[in-house]
């Protein structure tokens, strides 16, 4: 089957790769230009671009004012299917229908629910136990195309979005792979999204980070895992920001002392009361330092009990 394969971070790559394994004809991979990153600003590659190039795959990118000859080059390939995985842009037409079997788009939940860009960090935000991949022929719509294949996978209780993408690429990767192999002989029945169970997971912003600590303490550890590894879970200690890396709920019962109270320090971590319950904090980072666990964070930064944090 030839293919042309759209995708651009860490989560696209086992997706790719999976194609090239399983010897699919990738004529073109197309992924968003080079970006400025670090203290030096030095422009990277994309994940997907450095895989592509790895293997000697022609690759464009997409998203610096060449867009339509880029996809007038993606139809001159004449793919039977054009994969897409994370891509960070909106297909129209005459993408999406020119191949014979469409644009197939692997998707990080069990749609309907959680259409949009952050699906991994939402699920975990709002508490749900249940992730999984979707496997979805694309059109016009954000998300709403039919159904090709489902995979649903759990969720720890202690996942973090980073951990919880990364299995779920793996799955994606695989699942994708089984819908590709099963389209030629008819076996696929495409389902139409029942859109009364849609939800929507816009784009994830730093107005996240901050923690609301007059909540309780499950939805405060459900904000620090959804937004791990980025743009990250944040508190102040007086004018110093921190950024909590890790945490675990202490208690669940009600408290008597100010949300945010700083209620122990020990070497295992530090204990600050929620609006019900108290979590501990097992990592934190000041902002442009390297996060360490709270033992050796705090060697260099004092937190005493009876602190306040604050939002």
């Amino acid at each position: 089957m030839r293919v042309v394969f759209m995708g651009s971070p860490d989560f696209a790559v086992p997706s790719l790769e999976a194609l090239i394994e399983a010897r699919f004809d990738v004529r073109l991979v197309v992924t968003q230009p080079d970006r400025p990153a670090g203290r030096g600003r030095h422009l990277l590659p994309t994940a997907v671009k450095e895989v592509a190039l790895e293997h000697h795959l022609p690759v464009r990118e997409f998203g610096r004012g060449e867009n339509a000859a880029v996809s007038a080059e993606v139809l001159a390939c004449e793919p039977d299917a054009i994969i897409v995985a994370a891509f960070g842009h909106i297909l129209r037409e005459p993408l999406l229908s020119t191949p014979r079997y469409g644009c197939i788009n692997v998707h990080a939940s069990l749609l309907p629910r959680w259409r949009g860009v952050s699906p991994v960090q939402y699920s975990i935000l709002h508490g749900d136990t249940w992730s999984g991949v979707t496997i979805m022929r694309m059109d016009p719509g954000v998300d709403t195309g039919p159904i090709l294949g489902l995979r649903a996978v759990p969720i720890g209780p202690e996942d973090t979005a980073g951990e919880l993408l990364e299995r779920l690429a793996g799955q994606g990767a695989d699942l994708l792979l089984e819908v590709l192999r099963a389209l030629p002989s008819g076996q696929v029945v495409p389902e139409v999204q029942d859109d009364s169970g849609a939800v929507y997971a816009p784009k994830l912003t730093r107005a996240l980070s901050a923690v609301r600590w007059d909540r309780d303490v499950v939805t405060v550890h459900n904000q620090v895992r959804a937004l791990q590894p980025w743009p990250g879970c944040t508190t102040f200690l007086g004018e110093q920001m921190l950024k909590i890396t890790q945490a675990r709920p202490m208690s669940l019962n009600p408290g008597a002392r100010e949300p945010g109270t700083v209620l122990a320090v020990h070497d295992g971590g530090v204990v600050v009361a929620c609006g019900q319950g108290a979590l501990l904090l097992t990592g934190l980072q000041v902002p442009g330092k390297k996060p360490l666990p709270v033992a050796e964070f705090l060697r260099g930064f004092a937190i005493r009990t009876g602190d306040v944090l604050r939002s």
